[in-house]
């Protein structure tokens, strides 16, 4: 049977995209179904800042009348004018194990970005860089954690058949909570003994000054990387939203050399472990049971986000244990909080000196996705 393909206009007719998750992952019993009014305010302009920098649209793909699958295409001005690249991005790309489904769906989106003037696409982002990238090509026994993509295992080779090339792969690591390494334990021992040194606490009363002190440190520490992009205020001040009702205090901190910020740490208690029965509703009493996990019973794992210093620090020999020391102060506080294991997630396979802290602190990859990108045709 042909491949039909539709267009659906962000914010409004979303029930086919997001039903199209429930049917590829339907017998997939590590996949967390997303909250679906999560997933409408990330697919809606007026909810989401980053359709103030960016174009987008989604496709089904029916087959015989059954919906086989899904994916969205988009254009994020801010890359653009960062990167001068020319590069459009396609994301929420999830198939049946078809791989015509995946060749029509990629070939919609490709059309599109070509007529927006992109000379590649690159992905999946789901919408960009700083939300779920990638697509899962190792660990799909484990369950996503918190704002991380889950995949069925013939994605890559769906990926593969569409005409799509690997250009990076992330890792995602577990530590197991319990003994830190002597060497990880001295760093911080050092770093704790420096009177000029601070390893201080967001305050989550005064969150938006918070995050932007993050957000600030953020945007120097990774300005270098693969494919980054600042984040700009307006996604800052959702981020403190969406954040003020999961984030715990112990799991937030900020590193301050003389008073001045100079690092942070933030960890999420992974909110998938909570909602992972609910079946994407809330209604009637899903929220009830979120917020007794989330409050009372407390998830027993989390995902290490973010962690970084400025780059004026890189090359101090003085500081040079400072990362080390905050891998051991965030693994302490949540051993304290009675955390059994977090991921430290993602990581570019060929950032050498991140995968090798992470190493010494005795943490394992477990999982790894897949980043790809493809010339657009006609460009």
């Amino acid at each position: 049977m042909a491949i039909e393909i539709r267009e659906h206009v962000p914010g409004k007719d979303l029930r086919a995209f997001i039903d199209a998750g429930y049917e590829v992952f339907r017998t997939d019993p590590a996949w967390v179904p997303p909250l679906e009014f999560e997933l409408k305010e990330r697919l809606t302009p007026s909810k989401n800042p980053f359709f103030s920098r960016g174009e987008v649209t989604l496709f089904t793909a029916w087959k015989d009348g059954r919906l086989v699958g899904r994916c969205s295409a988009q254009v994020d001005r801010e890359h653009l004018r960062v990167h001068k690249d020319a590069t459009g991005f396609f994301g929420f790309f999830d198939t049946i194990d078809d791989d015509e489904v995946g060749k029509a769906l990629i070939a919609a989106a490709e059309k599109w970005l070509a007529a927006k003037g992109m000379k590649r696409m690159r992905g999946p982002l789901s919408l960009y860089i700083n939300e779920e990238i990638g697509t899962l090509i190792e660990g799909f026994e484990h369950p996503p954690h918190i704002m991380m993509s889950h995949s069925r295992t013939w994605q890559d080779r769906v990926a593969k058949a569409s005409g799509l090339d690997k250009i990076k792969d992330l890792y995602a690591w577990r530590f197991q909570i319990g003994k830190i390494p002597e060497r990880a334990l001295k760093a911080w021992k050092d770093v704790n003994a420096l009177p000029e040194i601070r390893l201080r606490t967001c305050d989550l009363g005064n969150i938006k000054r918070e995050l932007d002190i993050v957000m600030d440190i953020y945007n120097d520490a990774w300005e270098d990387n693969w494919g980054v992009v600042p984040a700009l205020p307006d996604e800052v001040a959702k981020v403190a939203a969406d954040l003020r009702l999961i984030l715990v205090p112990d799991l937030a901190f900020i590193a301050e050399l003389d008073g001045k910020p100079v690092g942070m740490c933030i960890t999420l208690p992974n909110v998938n472990e909570s909602i992972a029965d609910l079946g994407g509703k809330l209604l009637p009493l899903g929220w009830l049971k979120l917020l007794w996990r989330l409050k009372v019973k407390h998830p027993k794992t989390g995902r290490l986000m973010m962690l970084g210093i400025r780059k004026e620090l890189r090359g101090v020999r003085k500081y040079a244990g400072l990362s080390m020391a905050m891998y051991v102060e965030i693994a302490q506080r949540a051993q304290r909080l009675g955390y059994e294991w977090g991921e430290l997630s993602w990581t570019l396979e060929d950032n050498r000196p991140i995968n090798a802290g992470i190493t010494a602190m005795g943490a394992k990859i477990y999982k790894k996705y897949r980043v790809y990108e493809k010339a657009v045709a006609g460009a």
